[in-house]
């Protein structure tokens, strides 16, 4: 892969890595918030051992050969559905769902040993962004039973304009916005720039979706009041776009 992208993934892979490594306590689970899962309503992936989801085209025949074979874990899928029932979303849990390309492109950099369940949790087509946050806070306690919240997505999600000096300029501009937003912001405020980020400069043409950005929003909402550090940035991904990512709590 490196070979094949002269490098490219270098900087995001040393990233991930390095996520694994702050985490000083036994992990439990990891929750995965995938922006490759869209539901009517928020599930949870509950397989003991799931399969494999291939989910894009067009890609060389070793992507489809990939395996993540970390266990799943029906009993917290379970319980998170509850929690969130019992705060009044729409949840539910879905046997039958695999590791998306959301999860298992992360997981195997992060943690390619695969011997920590990692439970998926759709995003909703509703794309509420206050909801997002708000189905994070419920899921906040779960990070005190040593279950990591990760949300997969991309800062800037525009396909058609990746490689594009449009595209160099969108994802600049939104870039900046994010930073500000996440690293600058008091909770409240970040909060308020999060609910209308459709305002934010070059928003649109960041994410004509905003599917990538929404598992986000989960995160943000269980960390809640606490500090964001932002653990990657680059400015050049795929020939000049910039992409960031970013860290809660310790």
């Amino acid at each position: 892969m490196q070979a094949e992208n002269g490098g490219m993934y270098d900087k995001l892979a040393a990233s991930l890595q390095d996520i694994r490594a702050r985490v000083k306590v036994p992990l439990q689970a990891i929750l995965m918030v995938s922006g490759h899962w869209e539901a009517d309503r928020y599930l949870l992936s509950s397989a003991a051992n799931p399969g494999m989801l291939y989910d894009y085209f067009g890609f060389p025949p070793h992507t489809y050969e990939i395996q993540y074979r970390a266990p799943g874990h029906p009993q917290l899928a379970a319980n998170i559905a509850s929690m969130l029932v019992k705060a009044g979303f729409d949840a539910g849990t879905d046997l039958h769902r695999g590791f998306d390309h959301g999860t298992f492109s992360v997981m195997q950099v992060m943690h390619p040993e695969a011997d920590v369940p990692v439970v998926q949790l759709s995003i909703n087509t509703n794309y509420d962004p206050g909801q997002h946050i708000g189905v994070g806070r419920v899921l906040a306690p779960l990070r005190d039973q040593g279950v990591l919240i990760v949300g997969s997505g991309l800062s800037y999600h525009n396909l058609r304009q990746m490689r594009s000096q449009a595209g160099v300029e969108a994802s600049a501009a939104f870039d900046e916005w994010l930073q500000e937003t996440l690293l600058d912001s008091d909770p409240q405020e970040r909060y308020e720039r999060l609910l209308r980020w459709s305002e934010a400069p070059s928003a649109r043409a960041a994410h004509p979706r905003e599917d990538h950005l929404l598992p986000l929003m989960v995160a943000v909402g269980a960390a809640w009041s606490e500090p964001a550090r932002m653990i990657y940035q680059q400015s050049d991904f795929m020939g000049g776009i910039s992409v960031s990512s970013y860290c809660f709590g310790s």
